[in-house]
């Protein structure tokens, strides 16, 4: 049975996937430690899963994949 997703439910989505963006963007300012590692790597496994849905991609404009996408990197560059 396929999942139908409201436009409110992409909407939310999506500011909680540029939520993560904004955490991983200021964490990666800071300091490493261990908690702020595992909560960076957290964030980068969901913008991952997110990526995966197609209705997530199609919302998405090319600007904010871009970001995501830039975000994801630099988030694993922090972690590494």
């Amino acid at each position: 049975m396929e999942q139908t997703i409201t436009p409110e439910q992409i909407t939310n989505s999506v500011n909680a996937a540029f939520d993560s963006v904004n955490l991983i963007n200021n964490t990666s300012t800071e300091v490493i430690d261990d908690e702020k590692k595992d909560r960076v790597k957290r964030n980068i496994e969901h913008l991952e899963v997110m990526l995966a849905k197609e209705w997530f991609l199609t919302a998405l404009t090319p600007i904010q994949k871009t970001n995501i996408d830039a975000c994801i990197v630099t988030g694993n560059a922090y972690i590494a």
